[in-house]
């Protein structure tokens, strides 16, 4: 077991949010399922929680009800290796979901997600200053994150 492990509070629907999960991920997988028990008569035998493993990253899913939804102050960052694996992802965890700007989307559970190409980090952190202030120009006009577009602007004059 990972010692810090993020916990996920959903509205009563973590089962349908972790198969979707499940389902986008190749490397993912439920390591543990707990079930409400008698101390809360009225919700025993459903689902508590689900530990489970998305791409080598532990979470907890926790069916606590409607009183604490999703805000983008907490987002979940996928380090994307090429632009076929950001449109992949883009587009099955935004479906039903929204978009917003600089490769960051809202999915149908109302959890945030940041999908970043590798490339883009050692653009923004390149020396030169100006490579990287076109890079950031470039990125800010985006909503998913076009790896051919950021090089262009990176390799400009």
């Amino acid at each position: 077991m990972q010692k810090i492990t993020p916990c996920l509070w959903f509205d009563f629907n973590a089962e349908e949010a972790v198969n979707h999960y499940l389902s986008i991920f190749r490397q993912s997988r439920i390591l543990e399922t707990m079930h409400y028990g008698e101390a809360m008569p009225a919700l025993q035998r459903k689902v508590l929680t689900i530990r489970f493993e998305l791409e080598g990253q532990q979470f907890l899913a926790l069916n606590g009800g409607p009183q604490f939804p999703f805000t983008e102050a907490i987002s979940l960052s996928v380090d994307c290796s090429d632009q076929a694996e950001v449109d992949g992802l883009w587009e099955r965890l935004s479906e039903v979901g929204s978009t917003g700007q600089c490769g960051w989307l809202k999915d149908r559970f109302g959890v945030s997600w940041q999908i970043v190409p590798r490339i883009l980090i050692s653009m923004l952190g390149d020396p030169d200053a100006a490579k990287a202030a076109r890079v950031m120009q470039t990125m800010l006009g985006m909503k998913k994150l076009d790896i051919a577009a950021l090089q262009k602007s990176y390799d400009q004059q």
